[in-house]
């Protein structure tokens, strides 16, 4: 019993001791735990807890097996699917929209009709998308509110 309380107590101190090591250190240590380098661009952050979860996932036992047979078995199912598509995404007047472009982040306020991009309002969001690159864009793709495929498929 005592023994799995001084472990705990180890592993609380490695979990708090992350936070300091730098980039390089990170990489080695997930290089430990995981076996591979970690994925190009990943965040410090993200990085640190990734590997707090891994340590504490050996430390103290990952999933139970009945957890892990339901995810196995909902992954099975997903897979069956033809193909699992997000819900039309729906955006009311009032929405603000924000799109970085070339280091500048440039904010949209959906109207009734129109959208309102700075002090001038336009008819669409394609206006809106053609005023800030300068070239013919799907507003609704620019912003993020469809993707290729359903902008294809449209």
């Amino acid at each position: 019993m005592r023994r799995r309380s001084a472990n705990r107590e180890g592993l609380a101190s490695e979990l708090a001791g992350l936070s300091i090591l730098d980039r390089a250190d990170l990489v080695t240590r997930w290089q430990d735990l995981y076996g591979i380098a970690p994925p190009r661009g990943i965040s410090q952050a993200l990085m640190i807890r990734a590997i707090a979860y891994r340590m504490q996932e050996q430390a103290l036992g990952g999933l139970k097996p009945a957890t892990q047979r339901f995810l196995t078995k909902v992954a099975g199912e997903v897979a069956d699917e033809q193909k699992m598509t997000a819900p039309p995404t729906a955006v009311k007047p009032g929405t603000r929209l924000l799109r970085e472009w070339h280091g500048v982040t440039h904010e949209v306020i959906l109207l009734e009709k129109g959208a309102q991009y700075g002090d001038k309002q336009y008819r669409s969001l394609s206006e809106v998308a053609r005023a800030i690159t300068g070239a013919r864009w799907s507003g609704p793709l620019f912003f993020g509110l469809k993707t290729a495929d359903k902008e294809r498929a449209a």
